[in-house]
Formats: structure tokens, sequence, C-alpha cells
């Protein structure tokens, strides 16, 4: 049986993970320290005979007694609105913590995949971006934080790969969305859903012209998980390639919930990017993925989940 460890496994995208990789007959070691990960994201395999927890903070040491073959570091604030909230751990978990991993990776002979992200193209120049384009950053503005920890963990898994001979996956996830989000999370589907529910006015920062593209979870786990069993080291772009406005996806949002909520506009924060559009041309290629989900049907699935608990 093979084992993996997933570092922030009770977060959004790592719980989920840790349910498929369980269903392929994998071990599972899901280490969290639940700064922004919840273990009611887990709560439904807690007691799988091949599923363990570890509260721990990557920052430090990482020891594990026994064999690992991947290990999936997702470790990280990834909403504004947290990254904001916690500036100096977004960044520690983004060094430390990927030194960390990589360390693990290096003593256990593991396949390592980091969880990179599509913020650090920054505010990007081109469009659609592809994995070639370096970016445009401001590594010293307040969403710096998580863009250039990100960043450094990019760079410091290519060295480990180049230098060490360690297999490495990168992924750069553009939004992703679905059940096990928060209600406050902060980021734009979560927001909107919780106060179209609510019958409260949606909050959009800025005009709404700027543009997402929004990737549902069970695309986006199938991506990941083609990406682990790759053999392709270099950074992989993993999105959905259908590019909607915030004023559009607020009006949509509004239709499928047949809420009386009113829309509202507040000032757009600092180095918000303007656009962002996946170039998935990559993942294609290379991994024969592409999502299968509709925007329109991963937002039911979503608003469904929402209903629950608010």
């Amino acid at each position: 049986m093979k084992t993996v460890a997933i570092t922030g496994g009770a977060g959004f995208l790592g719980s989920h993970l840790c349910v498929n990789l369980l269903n392929d007959g994998l071990k599972v070691i899901c280490i969290d320290n639940l700064i922004t990960g919840n273990l009611k994201n887990i709560e439904h395999v807690k007691d799988h005979k091949n599923f363990y927890f570890i509260n721990h903070d990557v920052t430090k040491f990482i020891s594990i007694n026994e064999n690992v073959d991947f290990i999936l570091h997702f470790a990280s604030p990834a909403s504004p609105s947290d990254y904001l909230v916690y500036p100096i751990q977004t960044l520690k978990v983004g060094s430390l913590g990927t030194h960390n991993a990589l360390g693990l990776a290096k003593e256990k002979k593991a396949t390592f995949l980091l969880a990179s992200t599509s913020e650090v193209y920054g505010d990007p120049q081109v469009h659609p971006q592809n994995e070639n384009y370096w970016g445009h950053v401001n590594p010293i503005g307040p969403r710096g934080v998580y863009d250039e920890a990100k960043r450094f963990a990019e760079a410091i898994t290519m060295a480990y790969h180049r230098h060490h001979k360690i297999e490495t996956r990168i992924a750069r996830i553009f939004n992703t969305y679905g059940p096990n989000m928060r209600a406050k999370d902060g980021r734009a589907i979560p927001n909107f859903i919780s106060q179209a529910l609510n019958n409260k006015p949606m909050t959009i920062y800025g005009d709404g012209t700027q543009t997402r593209s929004f990737c549902y979870i069970d695309d986006q786990v199938d991506g990941l998980y083609k990406l682990l069993n790759s053999e392709y080291n270099d950074p992989v772009n993993i999105g959905n390639a259908e590019e909607i406005s915030i004023l559009q996806l607020a009006n949509e949002i509004l239709k499928l919930t047949k809420s009386e909520s009113k829309i509202v506009f507040k000032e757009l924060p600092v180095n918000d990017p303007k656009v962002r559009q996946p170039d998935i041309t990559k993942a294609k290629d290379k991994l024969s993925w592409e999502p299968k989900f509709s925007l329109e049907d991963g937002l039911k699935k979503t608003i469904e989940y929402f209903k629950k608990f608010l």
C-alpha cells in the first residue's frame, strides 16, 4: 500500500485530496495545524483504518516514522482575508514549511507535489497566462506575502529537483471552488453565495469588470492527481480556461439562488489582479486533462452545500 502525506490536509483542497486518495486505496497521513483548516472537513474519514491525522505546524521539523511515497504540500492560507491576517505565517509556511516538506521528501525518497498558485503571475501583463510567463508581482505590497511565498516555494522545489534529484511536481492552481469552503473564506464565490442565501448585499470590490476563471473542486483534484502520477517536473497550470467578470459571476449566483440581494460596490484592494485566465495547453498535452464541469453545474453543487450551513 502506498502512503501519502498531505500538509494542509484539513483545508479546502487538502481535505478533498484526503478523501480521493483514501478511495483510491492509499494510506493518508494528514498534517495540519488548523490555522485555516477545519477538522469538520475530515470528520467523515477520521475513523478510516488508513487515515491518520497529525496536528503539526510544518514550519517546524516534520518527523514521520514510516515509509512515505508521496508528499503533497498544500499547507498555507490561501484567501486574501486569511493571508492579510496571517502575513508572517503565510511567508513562513511558503519558505520554512516548503523546506521542511522537501527535506522529508529527500529523506523518504518520495515524490513531492507543490500546491503553487496563479498568484505567482501577480497582476499579469500577459493574457491568458502560460507557464513561461514570469509574472508581474509587487513584492512589498500587501498581497506580496502570498505571491512571493509561493514564488519562493517554486524556486526551492526546483532547486531540490535539480540538486538532490527529488521527483517534484508543481501545480499552479487557479481559483477553485466547491464544498468544504468556509462561508467567511473571503473569496468571491463563498462570499457571494453566503450573501445571496442570506439576502444580504453582495459586495463587489472595484467595478466588477476584473475577470477570474473558476475551476470546480472535482476537476481540480483530477488534474492534481494526473500531475502527481505524471513524470513532468516543470510548473503546470491547473484551472478552468473559461473567463468571467466578477459582476457576471455575482449575477449568475443571484439567478441560481433566486436571491433578493442587491449588488454594492466597494473600493478595489491594492494590487488586485485585473485579469486571470489560465492557458491550459500544457495540462492538455502533458496530462491529458481539462475540466469537465461547467460553471453553472459547479455553482449549483456549491450552493447546495452552503444551504446546509446557512
